[in-house]
């Protein structure tokens, strides 16, 4: 089925996005497999090439261009190659930048953003510990008052671009008898005292990205880092955490399509018994359902994405979205890994490796049973 969502720009910025694939990512993609990273340099060219800053304002360097959708082309383009690409720069992009733009001062909007749009300022976005998972209102991470300053003790779990990151946006209680509405967010540079990073994590799937533990010691953080309000950042948490989940709604199904597109080439030229296997009825029959289901998620994560651009997307539908194409990915990605056969099995396929690189997405940005508790809540239930 034919996508409405974009126009001659758009498609211009894709073919831009996919050079930039080719040229800089690709050949250089086993090596980003080895290091569990994709290094700075490849963050510097992102910066080089305008990717980086395409939702900040031109006066701190960015492309000052209002429209989401940009941003998501580069994610679907970069996820053709590995679905830990659109992760990574993602948490960047479209993650972090809404904190910066909307709630930064106008001097600390002038220290950090020109670094963000160049690519020498990596950062990464710490919410998750390893005792609340999807709960963010019980996190224990603690930020306590030393005159001017706040002094942070705590630690994060599976933080994107936690080894890399020069600027990480903390979730820290700094009021823990208001309970949710006691949380507060700092930005931590990575050259304070008492920061640490820990290991990078050993995942099954994703290996070109650096998820990392973090740690606090007795971290001062200055005044002029406190990002928006005192004990407001649960809410603004809530508020951005859609666009986080569109985001990935975007990357599961592109990452997904991409895959099987490779899939439907394979069914066509692989034989068995003298024939395409493609053309058996039970395989058959399996393609016709995967292409449906992968148009049928597109058009509704596409209408999603429109809705966000005219800022009417809402937390619920962005959470249906969000559940909704991490199981159809897993299912597809599934189906495909049986369809390749032994071969699907094999790290050096393609197939193999989507598939494991997609499990995670049934968890993070809120697991999948807190996408559907979401729905159903407001469902009256």
């Amino acid at each position: 089925m034919r996508r409405t969502i974009f126009d001659e720009d758009h498609d211009a910025f894709r073919e831009s996005c996919r050079r930039f694939v080719d040229r800089t990512l690709r050949p250089h993609h086993e090596k980003h497999i080895a290091s569990h990273e994709f290094g700075r340099e490849v963050w510097l060219e992102l910066g080089k090439q305008g990717f980086l800053g395409l939702n900040i304002p031109a006066e701190y360097g960015g492309a000052g261009v209002d429209d989401l959708r940009f941003s998501l082309i580069l994610a679907e383009e970069l996820s053709r190659l590995a679905f830990s690409y659109p992760s990574c720069v993602g948490i960047h992009t479209n993650c972090i930048a809404p904190y910066l733009v909307d709630l930064c001062t106008e001097e600390q909007k002038q220290r950090w953003l020109p670094g963000f749009c160049t690519g020498e300022l990596i950062t990464a976005l710490a919410m998750t510990e390893a005792s609340g998972g999807s709960d963010l209102a019980a996190l224990k991470t603690r930020a306590v008052r030393d005159g001017e300053d706040w002094i942070l003790n705590g630690s994060k779990t599976f933080i994107t671009n936690g080894a890399s990151a020069d600027f990480v946006l903390v979730a820290a209680r700094t009021s823990p008898e208001k309970g949710a509405k006691g949380i507060t967010l700092f930005a931590v540079e990575a050259s304070m005292p008492g920061f640490e990073r820990g290991r990078k994590l050993d995942k099954v799937g994703q290996p070109e990205s650096d998820l990392s533990e973090l740690f606090f010691g007795d971290v001062r953080v200055p005044a002029a880092n406190v990002i928006g309000e005192i004990d407001q950042g649960f809410i603004y948490m809530m508020q951005r955490l859609v666009a986080e989940r569109i985001g990935s709604a975007v990357n599961n199904i592109s990452h997904a399509r991409q895959i099987l597109d490779e899939t439907l080439v394979y069914a066509k030229e692989r034989k068995a018994f003298g024939t395409a296997i493609g053309s058996f009825q039970a395989n058959k029959f399996t393609l016709a359902e995967l292409q449906t289901r992968a148009e049928v998620t597109q058009a509704f994560v596409d209408q999603c994405v429109m809705e966000a651009v005219h800022g009417k997307l809402t937390a619920v539908d962005a959470a249906k979205a969000k559940w909704w194409s991490a199981q159809a990915q897993n299912d597809i990605l599934d189906a495909c890994v049986q369809l390749w056969g032994g071969y699907g099995y094999m790290n050096e396929y393609r197939v193999a490796r989507a598939w494991a690189d997609a499990r995670a997405s049934k968890i993070w940005a809120g697991s999948n049973e807190i996408m559907k508790e979401l729905i159903g809540r407001d469902l009256g239930l």
